[in-house]
């Protein structure tokens, strides 16, 4: 899936979430899942994928990314639960 997107992982259900943009989500998905990417989600153990936007424009997935980081913690619990109420891991449905 090489489409710039937005994307939710976490280290279980209603723990750590991270919030993140790339231009291949199954490639970055695998890195996160592998932790060869440094930083937040690797000391945190995040990388079940259980929400993700594709967007037409790197741009459009970008804005995206910085108003969802805004948002309060119950509001991104909502948006993943409206769309995968059993925090399932959503890497499988994206290969």
């Amino acid at each position: 899936m090489k489409k710039p997107a937005i994307y939710i992982i976490t280290n279980k259900p209603n723990g750590v979430l991270y919030i993140g943009v790339t231009s291949h989500l199954q490639q970055r998905i695998w890195q996160h899942k592998e932790k060869s990417v440094e930083g937040f989600s690797r000391k945190y153990n995040c990388h079940q994928l259980v929400y993700f936007e594709v967007h037409e424009t790197m741009e459009d997935a970008i804005l995206r990314e910085k108003q969802l980081k805004v948002w309060k913690r119950n509001w991104k619990i909502r948006l993943i639960e409206e769309l995968n109420p059993d925090w399932k891991d959503l890497y499988e449905d994206i290969l």
